[in-house]
């Protein structure tokens, strides 16, 4: 059985975070998304409201589970026995880090591949941190986010739009 972790923060889960678990779906007998802290971001939402929300967008693939890292990666990995990271590149700005990280996963732990693989081209430019910015502005985000997300993250930018006022 062929399994893939797919970790981040989804801070929120986008479209085309959707995009790369879809195809990995098809591709792998199981597919692991790992809902991490990233310690250098203020998250807007919880590891565990991330997961949930993570986990309804992902309800229909039914070789698709959510769960939560902490620790190093390639521990995760290990316990879950999985068979490689899979990756996100949106753009060539992204390539340095992430070829950055998976050097130092194989570093850390030898058998530990990494995978890249791209979003559809109509997602490249999207990042959870734009459509915080969107929301945060009053901006439609509903062709970036599913439904429940941007319920979710409208409901967390009025309270905070409340508080801050």
């Amino acid at each position: 059985m062929s399994i893939v972790i797919y970790p981040g923060s989804f801070d929120p889960i986008t479209f085309g975070h959707l995009d790369v678990v879809q195809r990995a779906s098809r591709m792998f007998d199981r597919v692991i998304i790992a809902v991490a802290n990233n310690y250098s971001k203020t998250h807007l939402f919880s590891q565990l409201q991330r997961k949930r929300l993570v986990e309804k967008a992902v309800a229909g693939l039914e070789n698709v589970e959510v769960d939560c890292l902490s620790g190093l990666l390639v521990d995760f990995v290990s316990r879950k026995k999985g068979d490689a990271v899979l990756r996100g590149l949106r753009a060539l700005s992204d390539f340095e880090f992430e070829f950055q990280l998976a050097l130092t996963n194989r570093k850390l732990k030898e058998e530990v591949e990494t995978i890249f693989m791209m979003p559809k081209d109509i997602y490249t430019f999207l990042s959870s941190k734009i459509v915080k910015e969107i929301a945060r502005l009053g901006g439609d985000i509903r062709d970036f986010v599913p439904a429940h997300v941007e319920k979710a993250l409208n409901a967390k930018m009025k309270r905070s739009n409340k508080t801050s006022h």
